[in-house]
């Protein structure tokens, strides 16, 4: 590597972060995504020192004793505790950058839920400058996932793409590199993991955690019926023995425990389609949908999306990385970013 070089990748540091809900990507500028953790904190109550964060953190999740609290810093997409959030961004700043000490603070560029207040925005902003950025973008995250999709954004033909992350479920028709409609909701993942938890509670008396929630929507959850029937064994307390237990669930059962959340989030899905131009609607008829975000490798979303809707409907090759790929795209492009970055 030349000095040059050398010189440039110290201090030329510009990142792009898609501080989600449930999980928080960071990509580094010529290196492609560096981090990849979960958005949780670990805290010492009485110190108020950071035992953990990230991927550490989520393995203490349910198993820290009285003196120690696991925190998500971010909740429906927007900062529920901003100075923790401060303290994981700095963390995921660090470790991206590989505590190299650059001189020059990094450009960031952050993408955010379509449908949060100035407020929320402003607040996300300062937790970026406060974790020592020098100029920071906000995006919309279905503008950034178009982007990450390859998606023709700047032509005059409508895009429809729905984000179903882990707080929100974006959804935007996007031309001429503009959002043309949008509409966001807070019901996405971790209302499915939620309505499981419920669920189970309600029908067998049975307490389980935040993790073994996911874990069943993972492996047996659907929106649409599987090709196979599958069961799963659930393990928790027993709420009127107050006892271990162990139950076997089978896939109809977890589909009937997500049916509320899956029929919310087609119904944004409609409401943004009929608000579509009738011009756009014709591109979409032709392009159909695009499906990202964690919450649509929920199994067959894109089957049940596909029957209520009648149209094509795609998931991105990666729908994780989506929104963070496209905000990196941005840090080489920085006339289109900041044509779409919010003010």
């Amino acid at each position: 590597m030349s000095l040059i070089n050398w010189i440039k990748e110290r201090l030329f540091c510009d990142l792009a972060i898609d501080l989600g809900t449930t999980n928080t990507l960071v990509y580094l500028k010529g290196k492609g995504i560096i981090v990849q953790e979960p958005s949780i904190v670990v805290v010492d109550k009485q110190t108020g020192k950071v035992e953990a964060v990230g991927s550490r953190a989520k393995q203490m999740l349910g198993k820290t004793p009285a003196n120690v609290l696991a925190i998500k810093p971010m909740r429906d997409g927007v900062i529920a505790d901003f100075e923790i959030a401060e303290k994981m961004l700095d963390y995921f700043i660090r470790k991206a950058t590989n505590n190299r000490g650059f001189v020059l603070r990094p450009r960031i560029v952050i993408g955010i839920p379509t449908g949060i207040t100035q407020v929320e925005r402003r607040a996300v902003k300062d937790v970026a400058v406060r974790a020592k950025a020098s100029e920071v973008y906000l995006v919309e995250q279905p503008m950034s996932a178009s982007v990450g999709a390859d998606l023709p954004i700047s032509e005059p033909t409508g895009n429809m793409i729905v984000d179903v992350g882990g707080g929100t479920t974006d959804i935007a028709v996007i031309s001429l590199s503009g959002i043309v409609i949008n509409h966001s909701i807070r019901v996405a993942g971790n209302e499915m993991d939620e309505a499981i938890i419920n669920y189970i509670k309600k029908k067998y008396n049975l307490l389980i955690g935040e993790k073994t929630a996911e874990q069943v929507k993972i492996q047996i959850g659907s929106a649409y019926p599987l090709s196979e029937p599958v069961t799963i064994d659930i393990k928790g307390r027993d709420l009127r023995e107050g006892i271990p237990k162990t139950i076997v669930v089978d896939d109809q059962e977890i589909r009937e425990a997500l049916e509320d959340v899956i029929t919310t989030i087609l119904d944004a899905i409609r409401t943004a389609l009929e608000k579509t131009p009738p011009e756009i609607s014709a591109d979409i008829i032709d392009r159909g949908i695009i499906l990202t975000g964690g919450g649509s490798l929920l199994k067959n979303l894109d089957k049940r999306v596909r029957e209520e809707t009648q149209l094509p409907v795609f998931i991105t090759e990666d729908p994780l990385t989506t929104v963070v790929l496209g905000a990196g795209k941005m840090l080489d492009d920085l006339d289109l970013l900041k044509k779409i970055s919010l003010i």
